[in-house]
């Protein structure tokens, strides 16, 4: 049986309704959300699917896709010389430690189902689900799973040596993002052994390019030797917007460290787990990049890195092997952006369900649904509509930098938050509790780190705005700051969206909202608000 605690919890919005009276227990929302009584919300064993292996492979996968075999040309050519670039991404590497600490000590924390909404709903508690309403808007209205289904379609038509234009690539990426749907909606447990085989698979991938590259600094290469790492500083940039977009690409390749966060719910000892699993993935992942980086610059002439665009892997192995191995290769690299794609769904899915449970959405009882095979079905539907959408709209050549940046604009903005409301909590305690030992984390990331994770987003907000030089825009057709006013759309239309329900409706029709937290045959709980007569 389910940890839920039974009946219903009942909280008045914008009034101080009570129902003491009533057999059913009543708490307010500040309780609901101390990860004290977060045992409402808890699971059974027997739902929970996620150990350590599988939690490493949940972020591995998220993390790596398709970033570290279709961003380095990008970056390359935004900082203008091999080793700039280089310290770019020990910079990105930095910056995704300190946010791994700050989402490790909420996470093991408050370890259940859906990261930073539940962090950001325990610090930011006024006006009431104000903070839920904006962070709904971000969940629903973005498609994370649409840039590296496109990026399977590119590398699927490279092997099969098809000319890739707008549609097919986009077709084949279509079919690619509906696969992960339907495996993670239907066959749950499959759908987890197909993340973590892929997984074993990409990281092969990884070995295998590592390997070549010292291969390929002996000389042993199909084409001249590139000479990439004497004057490895010649060229750089001193423009601030290829510096920032160059590190958004860094960060996006490394997005994915909190992966584990969003399904905590349904991990074995998730604290446990967590704080074994989450380093463990991310240190992995520091090691293959900075050494797939130099096996690049090793095996590919400079000129050749910034030309060859997302199938750079490609270029790679066909220096290395010869062109009938860089068609074999491509598939390899497809597989990896499929697995990434499985886990990007996997966690996206769960995110708008637990939005499902608050209430906030209409039709909630349906997007809160494990029906009808024990997984958020309709959650994963709406991520899947939402980044198919988002993948056919956008015109050729732009389609996938403007996913990934519309995608990692808004998560800096959300960052800059998660790590105000952990500051908050260690210079304010009382803010939060009465008692300030209520905030005792099995982890702790200290304030320092919590301070520069700050103000790394808050550069990463800021920057994206400095207007380009000339060569630099990162898209063809759009402006170069389309995806900041997007970003920033979506909170705000969360907060339209928060208004007019929460707000302007209830004094029109003369009612109050009333929150009831029910608890479902399943074992499951959600939140209907019902409206009462003022």
């Amino acid at each position: 049986m389910s940890a839920f605690k039974s009946g219903h919890v009942n909280e008045t919005v914008g009034s101080s309704y009570s129902n003491s009276g009533s057999e059913h227990k009543h708490v307010s929302a500040e309780e609901a959300l101390d990860h004290e009584g977060a045992e409402q919300y808890a699971t059974s064993d027997e739902r929970r699917e996620i150990g350590f292996i599988s939690a490493v492979f949940l972020i591995f996968n998220r993390m790596v896709g398709t970033g570290i075999f279709a961003t380095p040309s990008a970056i390359l050519s935004l900082s203008g010389s091999v080793g700039l670039s280089l310290f770019i991404w020990v910079a990105g590497m930095i910056i995704a430690y300190s946010g791994l600490a700050v989402y490790m000590e909420f996470g093991t924390t408050i370890p259940r189902n859906g990261g930073e909404k539940n962090y950001l709903e325990y610090v930011y508690r006024k006006p009431k689900f104000l903070v839920t309403a904006m962070y709904a808007g971000y969940v629903v209205l973005l498609g994370w799973a649409g840039s590296n289904s496109v990026v399977f379609g590119e590398y699927i038509l490279n092997a099969a040596e098809v000319e890739v234009t707008r549609w097919n690539q986009r077709g084949v990426g279509l079919a690619c993002i509906t696969s992960a749907f339907l495996i993670h909606g239907l066959a749950l447990k499959w759908g987890l052994r197909l993340q973590n085989f892929l997984g074993v698979i990409k990281l092969l991938i990884l070995l295998l390019i590592i390997v070549c590259g010292f291969v390929a600094l002996g000389g042993h290469l199909k084409i001249d030797k590139p000479d990439n790492f004497t004057n490895a500083f010649e060229g750089t940039t001193g423009s601030a917007y290829g510096v920032v977009t160059a590190l958004y690409n860094v960060i996006w390749s490394y997005i994915g460290y909190s992966n584990a966060n969003y399904a905590l719910s349904e991990t074995k000892d998730p604290v446990k787990t967590l704080k074994r699993a989450a380093p463990a993935a991310l240190a992995l992942v520091s090691v293959l990049y900075m050494l797939v980086n130099i096996a690049y610059f090793a095996a590919v002439p400079k000129e050749e890195i910034i030309s060859s665009g997302r199938i750079l892997a490609a270029s790679f192995f066909r220096n290395i092997f010869g062109s009938r191995a860089e068609r074999v290769l491509s598939v390899f690299v497809a597989l990896s952006a499929f697995g990434n794609v499985l886990s990007v769904i996997f966690s996206q899915g769960r995110l708008v369900q637990e939005i499902g449970r608050e209430g906030i959405l209409p039709f909630s009882r349906l997007w809160a649904s494990n029906k009808p095979f024990n997984a958020p079905f309709m959650g994963l539907f709406e991520h899947w509509l939402v980044s198919v959408i988002i993948m056919l709209a956008p015109p050729p050549g732009d389609a996938y930098n403007f996913i990934l940046n519309v995608i990692s604009y808004p998560l800096a903005v959300i960052n800059v938050f998660v790590a105000g409301a952990l500051i908050h909590l260690y210079l304010h305690p009382f803010s939060i509790h009465r008692n300030p030992q209520q905030w005792t984390p099995p982890f702790k990331a200290t304030l320092p780190v919590a301070v520069f994770f700050l103000l790394s987003n808050i550069y990463l907000v800021i920057a994206p705005f400095i207007p380009p030089t000339d060569g630099q825009n990162v898209y063809e057709h759009l402006p170069y700051y389309l995806h900041c006013l997007v970003g920033i759309g979506i909170f705000v239309a969360g907060a339209v969206y928060w208004v007019i329900w929460a707000q302007i409706l209830p004094r029109i029709g003369g009612y109050e909202l009333v929150r009831e937290t029910i608890v479902e045959r399943d074992g499951w709980g959600r939140v209907e608000f019902v409206k009462r007569r003022v």
